[in-house]
């Protein structure tokens, strides 16, 4: 018997937990989170532990294939990888040399791995990138650095150390990051307070000191009333304040109609409610952290929640703070040379991007653009004719509004292309299906983890892929073979971890024993005083000239939300800690402790319709119609239904998944079109649905 240690990134979200996989006779034997991550304290989640279940599923691509009948027939080829990436090099030339190389794009799901493909457009000249963000987190993100010039990932939730923790965009314990989930328990039981504000008591909420169960799309009008009380009390960290916060003036004068009086009558919450929890937030300050969300692409308002949200941050001095947003550090702030980016082998296109992100709409980050608005493109062919798109470890199908919409833009292309680990919506849909191999299989490139103690880390190879799967790195310096791009191409992966490591005087060696080389003895808090924004004036600017140049305000006067017309429900949607959108639905370990959603409606207004728990109804949105099981409860706002989302599959081949439950991006009738204009993202959970009994 053969006996191996590796230690890898888990795949099976966006958070890719530092886990440790045993093998035994080249099969999986064991997955934990790496001992060598403290708060891991040795556990996975539950999409972790069915990472064995991934490998061993075979329902998932298996060779490369090329369509052969039309786009979502479902008849295809199989192909060598010669045959296929020969295929998607031709036609990402074609399309090069007819218009122009910006015509390609491609997006994927973000994360630490993206250095390679994203070096691989930069050599072929294109601009065209972007990730899922604006179906996500890129309202939190615009939010910050609206305030500070600084992202959301400058500083780090200090859980274990917090006092008091406030979740009003972020589900901790169902949307599962391991180590926040160890941290905020032992917080807890150490008496920190946690505080959820949310439309319904999710699994955060039944842990939580104080739930308030809100209006749906009402929390600006709560975070104001915050600010109203902290300010009028003057309950806020007045030494933090005087530092580092500019016009502050501006902020008093904006938010005094915002009452907690005022914000009763729009959130449901009691003035008196608001009132004792803004007293106990500051009791806890600066150890106190309101994370300012996850997935915020919720409401047309959602990028000003997160901005009050970063804003009572640093009024109750949470920035920088032990327990607290203390600030990261990279490799430079501790005196240590960064990895080698392959990004760097190439200018930066000077095309400008199709999705107008930097030019048309200065007011965004560039790097990872506007998914949406390049779809926009792809149906206008404004600014520019955008044929090639490769959908790299990325649904949009699933993941975006109305994808019978997305579907009849994707036909305007000349060549799509998915290249994933699992089936999906969008690889059914494609031209060629490049399987890549699930994250077990696979090593992945070096990347860097800013923190308050930083580290390089890698995901190393557990197991030999089971079918005729590549690594992404493979894929790449197999289609950069074929496109003129000899610096992309590598004949190991031990070539390309040195070039990433030359210069910082390590070597791969160096991550055999625990897949990570810290490069600081111990956490780092910057002290008081000694840090500073990135802004002009080194401080928090409330009023953003960014903004302001693009007749945005920076404080937007609040806007009631539509309600529900009769016998409607605002749609809303979810995670949880089973599943990771649409992609685990199949999985054979997860399907069995999941395999449907259910519609949570509040136990009242479904007995105004005489329907029964458990029973099975029809949602209904401009003549398209679902069946899915009820779930009744006191436990959901009556204006708003809830469902998990990513389910509603209709693969034939997913046995599993098939037909079970509701697909809520289906009842989001042109939805890319309502987009924050100042945060980014779309708004998803401004739709309404009926709910009705069948037949």
């Amino acid at each position: 018997m053969t006996e191996k240690v590796a230690y890898s990134i888990c795949g099976m979200c966006t958070v890719r937990c530092p886990i440790k996989v045993s093998v035994k006779d080249g099969q999986i034997a064991f997955i934990e989170g790496n001992p060598h991550f403290p708060s891991m304290k040795g556990a996975v989640c539950p999409r972790g532990a069915a990472g064995k279940a991934l490998i061993n599923d075979d329902e998932r691509p298996q060779t490369p294939l090329i369509r052969t009948g039309e786009r979502g027939e479902g008849k295809w080829r199989k192909a060598t990888w010669d045959e296929a990436l020969d295929y998607v090099a031709d036609g990402l030339n074609r399309i090069s040399e007819e218009y122009g190389a910006r015509a390609i794009a491609l997006t994927d799901r973000g994360g630490p791995f993206r250095d390679f493909h994203r070096a691989f457009l930069r050599g072929i000249g294109t601009p065209n990138y972007c990730n899922h963000d604006s179906s996500c987190a890129r309202n939190v993100q615009h939010s910050a650095l609206s305030l500070t010039n600084m992202g959301r990932k400058a500083v780090e939730y200090d859980l274990k150390n917090a006092r008091h923790v406030v979740l009003q965009l972020r589900n901790i314990f169902e949307a599962i990051n391991v180590q926040e989930v160890n941290d905020l328990t032992d917080a807890l039981e150490a008496g920190c307070k946690l505080t959820v504000i949310d439309i319904r008591a999710n699994v955060s909420a039944t842990k939580a000191s104080r739930y308030m169960q809100i209006r749906p799309g009402t929390d600006y009008a709560f975070n104001l009333a915050v600010i109203n009380r902290l300010l009028k009390r003057k309950l806020y960290n007045a030494e933090f304040v005087r530092h580092y916060i500019d016009n502050l003036g501006a902020l008093e004068e904006f938010v005094r109609p915002y009452t907690p009086e005022w914000a009763e009558k729009e959130t449901g919450i009691p003035a008196t409610d608001l009132m004792a929890f803004v007293d106990e937030l500051a009791a806890a300050q600066p150890s106190v952290i309101w994370h300012p969300g996850w997935m915020t692409a919720r409401y047309k308002d959602s990028f000003y929640v997160s901005r009050t949200i970063y804003i009572i941050n640093a009024l109750l001095g949470s920035y920088g703070a032990k327990g607290g947003l203390p600030f990261v550090s990279k490799p430079g702030d501790v005196g240590r040379k960064g990895l080698k980016s392959f990004m760097d082998i190439y200018p930066k296109p000077k095309e400008k991007r199709a999705d107008g992100v930097g030019w048309k709409y200065p007011q965004f980050e560039d790097g990872p653009g506007l998914a949406h608005l390049l779809y926009k493109a792809m149906e206008t062919s404004d600014p520019y004719p955008v044929k090639g798109y490769i959908a790299y470890r990325h649904d949009p199908l699933m993941a975006f509004p109305d994808p019978d919409h997305m579907k009849k833009i994707w036909d305007k292309l000349d060549l799509l292309v998915s290249v994933t680990f699992s089936w999906s919506d969008t690889a059914w849909y494609s031209d060629v299906v490049l399987p890549l191999s699930p994250y077990l299989e696979r090593e992945s490139i070096i990347a860097t983890k800013n923190s308050l103690k930083p580290y390089f880390f890698v995901r190393q190879r557990s197991v030999e892929p089971r079918y005729d799967s590549r690594a992404d790195w493979e894929i790449i310096s197999g289609l950069a073979k074929r496109m003129g791009l000899p610096e992309l191409v590598f004949d190991s992966v031990e070539e390309l971890w040195n070039f990433q490591l030359e210069g910082t005087g390590m070597a791969i060696e160096d991550f055999r024993d625990s897949g990570i080389v810290s490069i600081a003895d111990e956490p780092i808090y910057k002290k008081f005083g000694e840090f500073k924004f990135k802004t002009e004036s080194g401080k928090m600017e409330i009023i953003s000239k960014k903004l302001e140049s693009c007749n945005l305000p920076s404080l937007k006067p609040y806007e009631s939300p539509m309600s529900p017309p009769e016998g409607q429900f605002r749609l809303t949607f979810g995670r949880c800690a089973v599943h990771t959108q649409g992609h685990t639905v199949n999985n054979p370990m997860l399907f069995e402790q999941m395999p449907e959603n259910t519609l949570w409606i509040n136990r009242k207004a479904a007995e105004k319709l005489k329907i029964s728990d458990g029973e099975y109804v029809e949602v209904g949105q401009n003549g398209h119609r679902e069946t899915i099981k009820t779930k009744l409860t006191d436990a959901i706002h009556p204006e708003a239904v809830f469902v998990i989302h990513g389910f509603g599959h209709k693969l034939p081949v997913e046995s599993r998944a098939f037909g079970k439950g509701l697909a809520d991006n289906r009842f989001m009738l042109r939805g890319m079109d309502v987009w924050d204009p100042a945060g980014g993202a779309v708004a998803c959970q401004e739709h309404f649905v009926s709910v009705s009994k069948i037949g």
